[in-house]
């Protein structure tokens, strides 16, 4: 065993030695090059009807559907966190669905009313709220359907832009688009224009693939599409290209912050977004990335806390500004 004074790695007659800025922990952090905060942080929620209701989501572990009673008090308590934000997703129930989503749109539906009480509640903290059919149709799918099963693009759109300039009465901060229908930013953006809702940002699910990683988050809003797949609207997973056309077409039609979504399989798109754009870039953490690291953790496979850090550090490094996840609350927790 060699001395602790021993210096016998001098005979290697070594310039350059990056270890010597990795030697102590209060080192490591001066020079890290890329940090995750709270101030990262996107925390996506579950509304659903009824009082007292906290249902826990069977394939996302630590995860609810929440009454708006007891949203309130939980979006109270992040905030005091430091997450700055909270993206919605309503739990429909089956007999308010119908062929064309007409329940999205509803003035006084569950994702307007949740919009409403959280901006008299907790005013301070930014509202987003997903612009997208499908949690609303009985067909599960993001778009109006014809007769032979094809989703139509213009007509949905007009329903989306109902959609979003509900949502924008109601008083939600950024409306986010996550349907990949062709033309629906600039149509959504123009509507919000012409109704002085000028300060309403969107928030564009851009490069949105069709991902097997959104199976929990499907069966947290029961909003599986009930025939065929998402794949005439939403990328294909072998597409690079194609995303940084769809993130500049976007930007064209006026969205405020695009978005890459899922995340963890698609760092690279990431960083080609980053790069390829000046507007700030969202990254979701995915509800199938999630249970993957809560199942693994659940096994004794993994150190839980170490590799939620570092996939959400990942994210960040690649280029994002922003980070949508489940694990919000949990690492703003840990950064405390």
């Amino acid at each position: 065993m060699l001395s602790a004074n021993s210096n016998t790695d001098q005979s290697l007659n070594l310039v350059h030695r990056p270890r010597r800025l990795r030697r102590t922990e209060t080192l490591r952090k001066m020079v890290r090059e890329t940090t995750l905060t709270v101030d990262d942080l996107i925390y996506p929620m579950f509304v659903m009807e009824g009082e007292g209701q906290k249902v826990e989501i069977a394939s996302m572990p630590g995860c609810y559907r929440f009454s708006l009673d007891l949203l309130l008090k939980e979006i109270s308590e992040v905030s005091q966190l430091g997450i700055g934000a909270v993206a919605l997703f309503p739990v429909i129930p089956e007999n308010q669905k119908d062929d064309t989503g007409t329940e999205s749109y509803n003035s006084e539906g569950l994702v307007q009313e949740t919009v409403k009480a959280i901006k008299k509640t907790v005013p301070e903290i930014i509202v987003i709220t997903d612009v997208a059919l499908d949690p609303f149709t009985t067909h599960g799918h993001d778009g109006l359907v014809d007769e032979n099963g094809v989703i139509l693009n213009d007509p949905t759109v007009e329903v989306l832009v109902k959609m979003a300039l509900s949502q924008a009465q109601a008083g939600a901060d950024f409306v986010a688009p996550s349907d990949m229908m062709d033309g629906r930013v600039g149509a959504i953006r123009k509507a919000l224009d012409a109704e002085g809702y000028i300060n309403v940002g969107i928030l564009a699910y851009s490069a949105k693939y069709a991902s097997a990683y959104y199976g929990p988050f499907r069966d947290a809003l029961d909003s599986a599409p009930k025939f065929g797949d998402k794949k005439t609207y939403q990328m294909d997973a072998g597409n690079s290209k194609e995303a940084l056309k769809e993130v500049e077409l976007d930007i064209a039609e006026g969205a405020d912050i695009v978005m890459v979504k899922p995340a963890l399989a698609y760092l690279d798109i990431i960083h080609q977004v980053t790069i390829n754009t000046n507007l700030p870039v969202a990254a979701y953490n995915v509800s199938g990335e999630y249970a993957m690291i809560k199942a693994a953790a659940a096994n004794g496979w993994i150190d839980e806390k170490k590799v939620i850090l570092e996939t959400l550090t990942s994210m960040k490094r690649a280029g994002a500004d922003l980070i949508l996840t489940y694990f919000a609350k949990e690492v703003a927790l840990m950064l405390m």
